[in-house]
């Protein structure tokens, strides 16, 4: 590896919490009893062993597992303050991950094609993806995924879930993949060098190399083979792209740009949306939404198919138009138009309480001041701009709390 690579080594390490979604956050050490979650621990390998798991497969696999606070910690963390666009966007697409991403897509190209023919995924996006997970597979993540899974599965708010994965876990070393030792991911469970959570793997990961293993920490052929595979069972259209930077034309209807409203290439044409750079929309029947991730002065997209496609992968629009642009800048693409403004900053959840209060001072109902930017906030915030003949942009930003209190005062 590069002295480079190194110097992005803690940006990495801390990519489980920064990128996975536009929040930061706060959190308070829950206590929890080692005794009870023995007790509990017995009871679920009698389960596992009455749903095919073997002893020698128990025994291996919960050798030396204890309740790990830490990551009880992590999964109550609180949302502290949420992330702007920018703040996420620009951490995501660096120019260094930019700049490895292309050697990586050069130098894995023959690779990434076999991957194309067989899954209809695009080459860069598969590069993007690795980028966005673990920074091609720099870091995978350090907990242990047993202890990890076994410690949320205890925790009753999700047991369902997380033991349904501890399950696929236990199933993932019986099969001969992984050792418990060397099974190591993040604290939520999600594992490998594209960070399949243990029932995804066991759905969609691909012994490429006809090792005997699927093993998506170690051989980039089953990487990337797993990728395509996953994206190509969540829909992926190998004819389309994620989406386009788009200009709209002076008083257009920012309600449209809701990431919901679907219309055609030639609709959004006739309402005067070019691209970025000027040039006229293709002239297509394709569907397309309009999503704009900031307020009125942020980049603006026309997003497709696939677009949602990498949404089933993550949820967060922020990280689907990273991944989207990454792939894209990746194969020499251009940087959007738009920067961050200067007075970009981020809402904590105060901040966020005081802005629903003070619309509903302002006699416009946003439901309960609960610090969570939701639908109903924003259309809201769309209804108070409207109100005031501010641009209706609906984004709760810095800025807009400033507006309220100004208009307020």
């Amino acid at each position: 590896m590069t002295p480079k690579f190194y110097r992005h080594f803690f940006m990495v390490c801390m990519a489980f919490i920064l990128l996975s979604g536009p929040q930061a956050y706060a959190y308070t050490p829950p206590p929890q009893s080692e005794s009870d979650f023995q007790t509990w621990l017995v009871q679920f390998k009698k389960k596992a062993h009455q749903q095919g798991i073997s002893k020698a497969t128990l025994r291996k696999a919960f050798k030396d597992v204890h309740l790990n606070q830490r990551v009880l910690e992590l999964d109550r963390r609180q949302p502290e303050f949420t992330r702007t666009f920018w703040q996420y966007f620009n951490r995501a697409v660096t120019d260094w991950r930019i700049q490895t991403g292309q050697e990586l897509y050069e130098k894995y190209r023959p690779k990434l094609r076999e991957v194309t023919r067989k899954y209809g995924i695009p080459g860069r996006f598969l590069i993007a993806f690795w980028g966005m997970e673990t920074n091609f597979g720099g870091y995978t993540g350090n907990t242990p995924i047993i202890e990890s899974l076994a410690t949320l599965s205890y925790d009753p708010r999700r047991t369902d879930f997380f033991q349904k994965e501890l399950m696929a876990a236990l199933k993932i070393i019986q099969q001969g993949n992984i050792n418990p030792e060397q099974m190591k991911g993040s604290w939520a469970g999600a594992m490998g060098q594209c960070q399949f959570m243990p029932s995804n793997y066991l759905k969609y990961a691909v012994d490429a190399d006809n090792s005997g293993k699927r093993d998506l920490w170690n051989s980039l052929d089953d990487v990337f083979y797993s990728m395509g595979n996953f994206l190509n069972t969540l829909g992926w259209q190998k004819q389309e792209n994620w989406g386009r930077e788009v200009t709209l034309p002076k008083g257009f209807d920012l309600a449209l740009a809701d990431g919901k409203t679907e219309r055609s290439l030639q609709e959004w044409k006739d309402m005067g949306l070019t691209l970025a750079d000027g040039r006229e929309l293709p002239v297509e029947d394709m569907q397309a939404k309009l999503l704009l991730p900031y307020d009125y002065r942020g980049p603006v997209f026309l997003v497709f198919h696939n677009f949602e496609v990498i949404k089933r992968w993550n949820r967060s629009d922020s990280y689907a138009l990273a991944v989207g642009h990454l792939a894209d800048r990746i194969v020499g693409r251009a940087p959007l138009t738009k920067e961050a403004p200067n007075d970009d900053k981020s809402l904590t959840r105060q901040q966020m309480i005081e802005m629903q209060e003070r619309l509903s001072m302002a006699g416009i109902d946003v439901g309960k001041a609960d610090g969570i930017a939701g639908n109903k906030t924003r259309t809201a915030i769309r209804k108070y701009q409207t109100q005031k003949g501010l641009p209706a942009d609906g984004y709760p930003s810095f800025r807009m709390l400033q507006i309220l209190r100004k208009n307020q005062s």
